[in-house]
């Protein structure tokens, strides 16, 4: 399965100025659609104020290949008013993850998710994908179950029989969990219906074409969606692109590498620009060495904190990736290292629980976790033959000997799941579609820039490619001022870069 990707999301105030130019119910576009599907494109969408901002539930089909309105979920909507006159209508958002809520990202009002003058011309919409927190969602565990599945070690050494048998185990408990607990939705949760939804509202937000700015996974959602309905795409931004045709053991494989190199390159400014406050000296080797012994003692033993709970490995080795999503958090490596080598592990646990969600009361913000595992599980899956992980583990291993030692039997993720793969689009390539603006930066390391130089130059028909030189997770809503004007020229004004700016 892809791993989890997940945009990092900063929750600023919400500022909205203006008024809200939308009518309470949007008009649905016309559609050509069966008679199976004419109550869903037909129904109403009805806006009604949450807070500062408005919110809409829609019904969407639970199989799209047997869509009937005895068997259908609820989608969620939400909606950030233009501050101007929302001239080019309504542009539709998706953070990544798999798993993550549109919902929450349109309403952090965060710079990511528009800039002040993306703001004037465009209403924005968020939205959670099927099986994501307040749509019809996926649930698996409780809180304590999920802290155990999440935070605490398996039982037997790293590479042993009794590691495997143990890690199959829980991922076998933790399937069957989220086939009771979810019910027949669990069967659909995967992209291409999630794409479907997308269609759906489009036409009933009152669009002859879909406009999307989509981050991380967004890019795979939204290159589904323009492979199914090119005729529909309208203005797309897709940043920190994956490559849809990679394999999954590649795919894997390749994200590994790029975290090595993140780490490596955290290392690097460390050493050097920020040596003031780095707990590591010498070398990246030197440094390196002194990472591995840390976490293979932490193979065995546990960091006390302050939270009332253990730092084991698990929680330690989460929220060292989570800084390195983004050089703007190295600041909180350079901490959470130095606090571990003193004997507090707080702030890798702290870490940890901002990746997965986790709040400080014990339960978790979002379903996140069960989410992203029953998407990735009906998207794609690796070979789960003992043969075939153990070339895998070698094959990682030579990548990085650090990461590849944590990153073994991946398959084990879905090699339980309850229901067969969903099926794909044949081709990619949307051809028919308008302009694809393809967004990519070089560091960074959970969608390696190649996957957007291939989706943009060799796979969309209609790509145009963005180029960051730069570390970190996406670029668009950062610091650079060259992607969000390239970005932004295009949502706007429809201008397609001549060439690659290489920002």
């Amino acid at each position: 399965m892809k791993s989890k990707l997940i945009a990092l999301l900063i929750a600023f105030p919400l500022l909205i100025t203006g008024c809200v130019v939308a009518p309470a119910a949007a008009p649905a576009a016309k559609a050509d659609v069966s008679a199976a599907l004419a109550p869903f494109y037909n129904q109403t969408l009805t806006w009604t104020k949450c807070g500062n901002i408005k919110c809409a539930t829609i019904s969407a089909p639970l199989n799209w290949d047997s869509p009937s309105k005895a068997a259908s979920i609820k989608l969620a909507l939400n909606y950030v008013p233009s501050t101007g006159s929302a001239d080019k209508g309504w542009l539709l958002e998706n953070p990544g993850g798999p798993g993550g809520s549109g919902i929450d990202f349109v309403k952090s009002g965060g710079s990511q998710a528009g800039s002040d003058y993306l703001r004037q011309h465009y209403n924005l919409v968020g939205f959670d994908p099927r099986g994501v927190q307040n749509s019809s969602k996926v649930t698996c565990l409780n809180a304590a179950q999920t802290d155990n599945f999440l935070y605490n070690p398996t039982p037997g050494a790293i590479g042993s029989t009794t590691e495997y048998n143990a890690t199959v185990a829980a991922y076998k408990s933790f399937a069957a969990a989220c086939k009771k607990n979810t019910g027949s939705l669990l069967a659909h949760v995967d992209t291409v219906e999630a794409a479907r939804d997308m269609d759906l509202i489009r036409a009933l937000l009152g669009e002859t074409k879909l406009n999307y700015l989509g981050f991380s996974y967004g890019t795979f959602l939204g290159t589904t969606y323009a492979a199914l309905y090119p005729q529909n795409v309208g203005r797309f931004v897709l940043d920190g692109a994956i490559d849809p045709t990679v394999s999954d053991e590649d795919s894997n494989a390749y994200q590994l590498k790029a975290f090595d190199t993140a780490l490596r390159d955290y290392l690097k400014n460390c050493l050097t620009v920020a040596s003031s406050t780095c707990p590591f000296s010498g070398t990246v080797d030197n440094a390196m060495s002194t990472i591995t012994a840390f976490y293979k003692k932490l193979e065995t033993t546990s960091i006390s904190t302050t939270l009332g709970r253990k730092l084991y490995l698990p929680g330690a080795i989460t929220g060292l990736i989570m800084t390195l999503y983004s050089n703007d958090y190295w600041k909180y490596t350079s901490a959470a290292f130095s606090s571990a080598f003193r004997g507090d592990g707080t702030l890798f646990l702290e870490l940890a629980d901002a990746y997965n969600d986790r709040n400080s009361g014990g339960g978790y913000a979002s379903n996140m976790l069960e989410a992203n595992m029953a998407i990735n599980c009906l998207d794609g899956r690796s070979n789960p033959a003992k043969s075939a992980m153990d070339a895998q583990n070698s094959r990682l291993l030579q990548l990085s000997p650090f990461f590849g030692r944590y990153w073994r039997n991946g398959a084990l993720g879905c090699a339980a799941w309850p229901y067969p793969l969903a099926a794909h689009p044949s081709s990619y390539a949307a051809t028919g579609s308008g302009p694809i603006i393809v967004v990519g930066t070089t560091g960074d390391p959970a969608t390696p820039y190649w996957e957007a130089q291939n989706l943009a130059n060799k796979i969309l028909a209609n790509g145009h490619l963005i180029s960051y030189t730069g570390e970190g997770h996406t670029a668009y809503g950062r610091s650079n001022s060259c992607v969000v004007n390239a970005v932004d020229a295009y949502l706007v004004d429809g201008t397609v870069p001549a060439k690659d700016p290489n920002c």
